[in-house]
C-alpha cells in the first residue's frame, strides 16, 4: 500500500512539472512559473490547460522572484498564478511585498495584490488595499489610498507609484506628510525610502516649528535636515514674510541662504523692518542676517519708514553684540534715567549695520556716509567716514555723526570733529558754520536750533531785509555759535564770547571765496527720494 502511494506521489509530481512543447511555447514571452514545495498537490486537466492546486507551505519561483503563500492555483498553460493567505513575494531580495491575495501573470510579470497588502524595500513600508506590482520593472501602483511609513515619517496619498529600483515613491492627490518636525500637504511628491528625501514638483505647503513654507518646485532632506526651495518660494514666521527665486536651507545649523529678488516683510508696522535685496545669509540661532547685492533696508516707525541702502547690511542680536563689545548708550539722560527701549524686548534686541555706499531717505532727513549704526534701542544712526546729513535746506558734517530719531523723524544730530553746517542761501550764497562740535535740535522734523563749538567756531552769513533782499555778508568766529530756525531756514545767528566779525555789502564779495575751509556744497549726492534708493 505504501508503495502505491509513492508510486501516485511521483506521477502527481511528474504531471506538475512536466509541461507539453506547445505550452512551453506560449509562456514564452515569460519565464516558466516552477514550484518548489507544498505539502499538499492536485491538479486537473481541463481541455488543453493543467492547474495545480498547492496548499500548505506553498512557494513557487520565477527566475529569482520567490511566491509565498497559504494556498495557490497554478495555470501552467497561461502561466499565472493565484495565491491566498499569507501572501509573500520575494523580489530578488530586494524588494518584499504582503498580503493576503495575489493574482500573477508570469508572462507579464505583473503581480495584483488584495487586502492588507504591505511592500517593503527595507527602509520604507507600503501598505495599501489594492496594488500592482512589475516585476520587471520593480514598479510598484496602487489608486486607491496609500500609507508610507519610514522611521518617524509617514506619508498618505490617494495615488502612489513606488520605483523598485531607485526607491522612490510617487504620491498624488492629497499626499500628506508627517514627521515630528513638520507637517506637509500637497497634490504630488516624490519620495525617496533610502535617502529620506522628499522632492516638491508641485504647489507644497510645509508647516514646521511656526514656520509655513509655500513652494512647487525643491527638496527637503529629512535626514540631513537640509533643503532647497525654487520658484519664488515662500517663508512665514511669527516676525514676517520673505520670498525669493531660490532659497537653501540648512536645519541643523539654522542658517539659510536666499537668491534674487529677495523680499523680506516684517509683521510688526510700528517697529519693524522690510528688507530687500538679491542675495541673502540668515542665522536662527544667532537672529541674524547679512544681505549684499543691492539691498535695501526699511526701518518701520508707525506709518513712516527710513530707507537706507548700501553694499551690505548686517543685523543681529543687541544682547548678544554687548557680550563681545561694549556699545555706549547715547540717548541724552532725563532725571537721570536714559530715555531707551529695553534691550529684553525682541523689538528692541537688535541692531543694523551698514557698510560703503551708505544712503538714508526719509521725507524728512537724509544721510550718506560709509558705515552706519543702528539700534532701535536709543532710535539713533551712528554715521562713519565722511558721513553727511542733510534736512530740508540744510547739511551736515563731520567726521562723525549721531543722528537721534522721534517717531522717525530727526530730533538732534550731534557732529563730532570737524563739523560744518552749510544752507543755500540763494544763487551762488552759503549760510556756512564750522567747528570742532555741533548739536543740532529739530521739532517736527525741521532743524529749530543749532550749536556750534570751537577753538574759534565760525560762520558765514547773509543778512537779508524783510523783504527778502541780500544786504551784506558776515564773516566771524567765536567760541560758541548759535543758529536759530525759523521753518528749517537760518533765522538768527548769536555768538557767544570772543566775538571777531566783518561784515562786506554784497558787491564787495567774491562768493566762490569767502568759503569756510573745508567747505563742501554735497547735493549732487543726497538722496532725492525712495524710489532713487529702489532702482538703484
Amino acid at each position: 500500500m505504501r508503495k502505491k502511494f509513492t508510486y501516485c506521489l511521483l506521477l502527481a509530481l511528474s504531471a506538475v512539472t512536466i509541461v507539453p512543447a506547445q505550452q512551453r511555447n506560449d509562456t514564452s514571452k515569460g519565464k516558466q512559473l516552477d514550484i518548489l514545495a507544498a505539502k499538499r498537490y492536485n491538479f486537473q486537466k481541463l481541455d488543453s490547460t493543467t492547474f495545480v492546486s498547492l496548499a500548505e507551505g506553498v512557494v513557487v519561483r520565477q527566475e529569482r522572484t520567490l511566491f509565498y503563500a497559504d494556498s495557490a492555483v497554478l495555470d501552467q498553460k497561461l502561466n499565472t498564478l493565484e495565491a491566498f493567505g499569507h501572501v509573500h513575494i520575494n523580489d530578488a531580495d530586494s524588494v518584499h511585498t504582503y498580503a493576503d491575495y495575489l493574482k500573477y501573470y508570469g508572462k507579464e510579470k505583473k503581480a495584483y495584490l488584495n487586502k492588507n497588502v504591505k511592500l517593503t524595500d527595507g527602509k520604507g513600508t507600503l501598505t495599501t488595499n489594492e496594488l500592482e506590482y512589475d516585476v520587471n520593472t520593480k514598479i510598484g501602483t496602487y489608486t486607491k489610498g496609500g500609507k508610507v511609513v519610514n522611521g518617524k515619517t509617514v506619508l498618505t496619498s490617494k495615488e502612489g507609484y513606488y520605483y523598485g529600483e531607485t526607491r522612490d515613491i510617487f504620491f498624488k492627490q492629497h499626499v500628506v506628510l508627517k514627521d515630528p518636525g513638520f507637517d506637509i500637504t500637497t497634490d504630488t511628491l516624490q519620495y525617496n525610502t533610502y535617502l529620506d528625501k522628499a522632492t516638491f514638483i508641485a504647489q507644497t505647503k510645509i508647516l514646521t516649528s511656526g514656520r509655513k513654507i509655500k513652494t512647487r518646485d525643491g527638496w527637503y532632506d529629512l535626514k540631513n535636515k537640509k533643503a532647497y526651495f525654487g520658484s519664488n518660494s515662500e517663508i512665514e514666521d511669527s516676525s514676517g514674510t520673505i520670498k525669493s527665486e531660490t532659497m537653501v536651507f540648512d536645519d541643523s545649523t539654522g542658517r539659510a541662504e536666499f537668491r534674487k529678488n529677495v523680499v523680506y516683510k516684517g509683521k510688526d508696522t510700528a517697529n519693524g523692518y522690510d528688507l530687500i535685496a538679491n542675495h541673502l545669509e540668515t542665522d536662527n540661532k544667532k537672529g541674524s542676517f547679512r544681505a549684499t547685492e543691492n539691498p535695501l533696508l526699511l526701518i518701520k516707525q508707525n506709518k513712516d519708514s527710513i530707507f537706507v541702502r548700501a553694499d551690505t547690511l548686517y543685523s543681529a542680536r543687541l544682547s548678544d553684540l554687548l557680550k563681545e563689545r561694549k556699545v555706549p548708550s547715547i540717548r541724552d539722560s532725563v532725571n537721570g534715567k536714559m530715555v531707551e527701549a529695553d534691550v529684553k524686548d525682541s523689538a528692541s534686541n537688535k541692531f543694523f549695520e551698514a557698510y560703503s555706499h551708505v544712503r538714508i531717505y526719509s521725507d524728512s532727513s537724509q544721510a550718506i556716509g560709509d558705515s552706519v549704526f543702528y539700534s532701535p534701542r536709543d532710535s539713533a544712526f551712528r554715521l562713519f567716514k565722511n558721513p553727511v546729513v542733510w534736512g530740508q535746506e540744510n547739511q551736515l558734517t563731520g567726521d562723525t555723526i549721531y543722528l537721534y530719531l522721534q517717531n522717525n523723524k530727526p530730533q538732534k544730530a550731534r557732529v563730532f570733529e570737524n563739523a560744518m553746517a552749510i544752507s543755500h542761501a540763494g544763487l551762488d550764497y552759503y549760510n556756512q558754520v564750522a567747528g570742532k562740535t555741533m548739536n543740532a535740535f529739530f521739532v517736527d522734523g525741521k532743524m529749530n536750533f543749532m550749536r556750534t563749538k570751537g577753538s574759534p567756531a565760525e560762520s558765514i552769513y547773509y543778512g537779508q531785509d524783510d523783504r527778502g533782499k541780500f544786504v551784506g555778508v558776515n564773516k566771524s568766529s567765536s567760541d560758541v555759535i548759535d543758529t536759530y530756525f525759523v521753518d528749517g531756514a537760518v533765522h538768527k545767528i548769536v555768538f557767544r564770547n570772543k566775538l571777531e566779525g566783518t561784515s562786506f555789502p554784497m558787491g564787495q564779495v567774491d562768493h566762490k571765496e569767502i568759503r569756510l575751509r573745508g567747505f563742501k556744497w554735497l547735493d549732487d549726492k543726497r538722496p532725492k527720494s525712495k524710489f532713487e534708493l529702489l532702482s538703484e
